[in-house]
């Protein structure tokens, strides 16, 4: 999965799309100036690969890509200082109306939710969490998988198995959590463990366990495959985060992490923000007949969404409970 250095498509894009290897891009905030924009995007994005899976990080609050004439969607912390009665509703409705919007574009999944626990400890973290309490964080989830799932986009948990502990920002330095595996099962796992079954996809952290594996997470077999997979039993599909990224330097160059991302498990593998890096590994990629498994192609089975979903009631219902909480 690879991104785009603007708001349209050069020439230069279009022959990256025509690679096999490259089965996703990712959309940032360089690539969206308004809804409008971001469709003619990607049906240009489709004229080249009709089965490219398209995403963005549209989780609300400070990671919202998209901002132009779309809601403003509240920071997972607001959704969860909503009061218990009604917080699994008010989940539900905020990952249903950003899901609407999103897919109204043509966008296939946003990279959502964050299933990390806020110790107050990691600033990168910081509100994108739902909280500190693993069962409670786990149930509110829930309720905003289901809002996803009603509006007919995956859903894709982050950070496996948690970065909340480490305070180090894995975008520039590579975090370590020492803590016990016991402790971390106690706490971070319970949500990825209470929902393995009903996330469509995982995006493990750039974080090293100490007490685990000596590899981040998203590069360690006892991570991805003796924890994830068979212990856990999750069967989606396992996204790296950006290769890019300092957290992702502690194997070597950018060819030794596509071959580790991939020997632990990673089905699809991020680089971003350097097309330089990106040149690199698709040839790499090229070189290791790299292909995407097939379980990357359920994530394309979309459920259509109407252009006008905003003269809808149930839209102007959902946008209704937002207010309500003055989330919107």
């Amino acid at each position: 999965m690879l991104d785009l250095p603007g708001l349209w498509l050069q020439a230069e894009d279009r022959q990256l799309l025509r690679q096999p290897e490259v089965a996703g891009l990712i959309l940032f905030a360089r690539n969206t100036e308004s809804p409008q924009q971001v469709t003619e995007l990607v049906r240009a994005i489709r004229a080249e690969r009709p089965d490219m899976l398209i995403a963005i990080d549209q989780e609300g609050g400070r990671v919202q890509r998209l901002r132009r004439d779309v809601l403003r969607l509240p920071a997972l912390a607001d959704v969860a200082a909503v009061p218990d009665e009604r917080a699994d509703e008010v989940a539900r409705t905020a990952a249903w109306v950003m899901a609407t919007e999103m897919l109204a574009c043509g966008i296939d999944i946003s990279f959502a939710p964050v299933l990390d626990l806020d110790y107050g400890r990691s600033q990168v973290i910081g509100n994108r969490s739902l909280g500190g309490d693993p069962e409670r964080v786990a149930r509110l989830a829930s309720a905003y998988l289901d809002g996803l799932h009603a509006a007919g986009m995956a859903a894709t948990g982050k950070h496996f198995p948690g970065h909340g502990w480490a305070e180090a920002d894995s975008h520039f330095a590579l975090p370590v959590d020492d803590r016990p595996l016991e402790d971390i099962r106690r706490t971070d796992l319970v949500p990825f463990a209470r929902l393995a079954a009903k996330l469509d996809g995982i995006m493990p952290a750039h974080v090293v366990y100490s007490q685990v594996d000596s590899l981040p997470a998203g590069f360690s077999l006892r991570w991805l495959q003796e924890i994830l997979r068979a212990e856990l039993g999750f069967d989606g599909v396992i996204f790296s985060d950006d290769l890019t990224m300092a957290g992702a330097h502690a194997v070597g160059g950018i060819p030794e992490r596509i071959d580790a991302a991939q020997a632990a498990g990673g089905d699809m593998l991020l680089i971003c923000n350097d097309r330089a890096a990106a040149e690199e590994g698709l040839v790499h990629a090229q070189r290791i007949g790299l292909q995407a498994p097939a379980r990357i192609a359920r994530m394309l089975a979309r459920r259509p969404v109407m252009s006008d979903y905003r003269a809808t009631p149930q839209w102007r219902a959902a946008v209704s409970v937002l207010k309500e909480f003055e989330l919107v």
